[in-house]
């Protein structure tokens, strides 16, 4: 079940959420056994360190540019672009500009 969205609207998710000033913000959409669905959103130089996930991580940039880092690899994403996170796989997510980002996680 999805929540904190309108259902049978036309939608842009970038407006869905709001950068934060020094922060990293996170909405979720859904959660269960299966997935997580989630928009986050980073002020400038803002980052989530590495970790790992359990399930398979997709990350769609909705707006500004960030580096994603997989198993000590960096990549540069910029709106519109998307870069799939292997689970367990080591990751990072660093904010070059302010963005926002959409996580959907597969397990």
């Amino acid at each position: 079940m999805l929540k904190h969205i309108q259902s049978e609207t036309i939608l842009q998710l970038k407006d869905e959420i709001s950068v934060q000033e020094g922060q990293v913000v996170s909405k979720t959409l859904s959660q269960n056994e299966a997935l997580s669905l989630t928009l986050f959103s980073f002020d400038v130089n803002e980052e989530i360190s590495t970790h790992r996930s359990e399930g398979d991580a997709l990350v769609t940039i909705l707006s500004g540019t960030a580096r994603i880092t997989i198993d000590n690899t960096p990549f540069v994403l910029s709106e519109g672009q998307t870069i799939l996170m292997p689970a367990q796989k080591p990751h990072a997510v660093f904010a070059e500009t302010a963005m926002k980002m959409m996580l959907l996680v597969v397990f």
